[in-house]
């Protein structure tokens, strides 16, 4: 069992690992945010309404767009797009092609 010194570094979600590489590290809240867009992505849908998925959350639509917009700048995984304003920030999300690629 190996243990890994980390210390945190001053950009979003990142932790510097002992031999100077970094890993993402999320909040809480961002990775149940990220946990719900792959479900939603896997059920086909592309966009998403900060207001709903902060209702089925239990968040309210300012932290669920705080923390999209983070995500949008430090997530790997999914392209994250602000879209449309319409009573609720509207995102468009889709799956890095890089990430796509590499799992199939």
């Amino acid at each position: 069992m190996t243990c890994e010194t980390a210390h945190t570094h001053r950009r979003y979600g990142e932790t510097m690992i002992q031999d100077g590489q970094f890993r993402r590290q999320y909040t809480t809240t961002q990775q149940k945010v990220l946990t719900y867009l792959k479900n939603g992505i896997r059920k086909g849908d592309r966009y998403f309404k900060s207001r709903y998925i902060a209702k089925d959350l239990g968040l309210s639509s300012k932290e669920v767009g705080m923390n999209l917009a983070i995500l949008a700048e430090t997530c790997e995984e999914l392209e994250i797009i602000r879209w449309s304003y319409s009573n609720s920030t509207t995102w468009m999300i889709r799956q890095q092609a890089s990430a796509s690629d590499s799992a199939g």
